[in-house]
């Protein structure tokens, strides 16, 4: 058998790992990371903290696997933590969901997003809306559950989308508009004049609003702001998070779908059959991290954006033109002031050069769009202060600095 038949192929294809002979080829995560091992470079590429999160949740899931909470969750998860995000969302948002019916925990926010798509896209004829760049697991699930992608582009440096862009990409075929913010990988938080247009845009066009709001206690200037929240929005919006980026715990996988009932019950519909449930002892330890106090959230974020701006120090240092972040874990740079013409290439040979690893932001478009973000890089500022720092005076050298 040369080829093996199968969904695989147009999900491999859509996330752009399908060589031209067929074969499956590794996502530029894994290949950047497996550099930085090779050389000892830093990996600024991936984005996952080298820190553990708050010792009190820890505790939680510790104590939790002593008590014997080792076994198969409820499908939609624990009464626990289905409480616990209802109070989060109320506290933070002034939402108020039912956690029996308007909650499902899920195993992190990317199989959220992918049980989400695969329950509401119908066939071929429906499109989902993105903003691109975009977190490249959006166009695999789109591609495996037969849909078509459209993306609306985003413009260096701030990274907002022309509006009259939005709008011509939205139509009655499509099923779904999928937002993430703050947004990956550019590190954006998007306007409110765009939240509303695509509010505006799935009412006209009868379409349901996804969020990905993974980095929500990541904004850097102000509270983030779902889109739940905006008049007439919460009744066709479903909004996605996890615990993995706010707490540091990426590797927990513990995230939630939550929305109108009847949305939320066909997203389990799909789910139940792609994982069942996650890890059980996890689920008590994240519903005492979504209440802790208000200092911790803040701090959160203070954190980052203070990490953010180290980085960004060092990054300008070097020789890059930076966008600076609004939130998220991510800052992106045009590395053409050192020279570069493809950023693929330049993230390539950075290792050998400086001891750094980046991603280029030309792994996150569809290939007709990779010539508008050619030279731009992504580095992920998620790391101890002292890493960061390190990295900064290795990419100092490039500039000679």
């Amino acid at each position: 058998m040369n080829t093996i038949p199968g969904a695989w192929q147009r999900t491999a294809r859509g996330a752009g790992l399908l060589a031209a002979d067929g074969r499956a080829v590794p996502t530029i995560f894994a290949e950047m990371t497996a550099l930085a091992t090779s050389t000892g470079a830093i990996n600024l590429g991936q984005g996952f903290p080298d820190e553990d999160g708050p010792e009190v949740v820890l505790e939680a899931a510790r104590r939790a696997i002593a008590d014997g909470v080792n076994q198969y969750a409820p499908g939609r998860g624990f009464p626990e933590l289905l409480t616990a995000i209802t109070e989060h969302q109320k506290r933070f948002y002034g939402l108020e969901l039912d956690p029996a019916r308007e909650v499902l925990v899920t195993v992190g926010a990317t199989e959220a997003l992918a049980a989400t798509l695969l329950a509401l896209i119908d066939g071929p004829d429906d499109e989902v809306v993105v903003f691109e760049p975009y977190y490249d697991s959006y166009a695999a699930s789109v591609a495996l559950a037969g849909a078509r992608l459209v993306g609306v582009p985003l413009r260096w440096p701030d990274f907002q989308p022309d509006l009259d862009d939005l709008a011509s990409a939205v139509n009655d075929r499509t099923r779904v508009i999928l937002v993430n913010d703050p947004h990956n990988p550019t590190g954006t938080v998007f306007s409110r004049e765009v939240l509303d247009e695509v509010v505006r845009l799935a009412h006209l066009h009868d379409a349901i609003i996804v969020t990905d709001e993974v980095y929500e206690h990541l904004v850097f200037d102000g509270p983030h702001v779902p889109i739940a929240t905006l008049p007439g929005a919460a009744e066709r919006t479903l909004s996605i998070s996890s615990a993995g980026k706010t707490f540091s715990l990426t590797g927990w996988k513990t995230g939630w779908v939550t929305g109108p009932a009847e949305l939320v019950t066909a997203v389990l519909a799909v789910k139940q059959f792609l994982t069942y449930v996650g890890g059980s002892p996890f689920q008590p330890a994240i519903a005492a991290g979504l209440r802790l106090p208000d200092a911790f959230f803040a701090s959160v974020a203070a954190t980052m954006a203070a990490k953010a701006k180290v980085l960004g120090t060092g990054l300008r240092a070097a020789g890059f033109d930076v966008s600076s972040p609004g939130g998220s874990y991510f800052t992106v740079v045009d590395a053409a002031p050192l020279g570069a013409t493809d950023a693929a290439t330049f993230c390539r040979e950075l290792p050998a050069r400086a001891g750094v690893v980046g991603i280029p932001l030309t792994a996150f478009v569809s290939p007709a769009r990779r010539d508008r973000y050619a030279t731009l890089v992504r580095f992920a500022a998620c790391k101890r202060v002292e890493v960061l720092s390190d990295a900064a005076e290795r990419l100092a050298s490039l500039s000679g600095a």
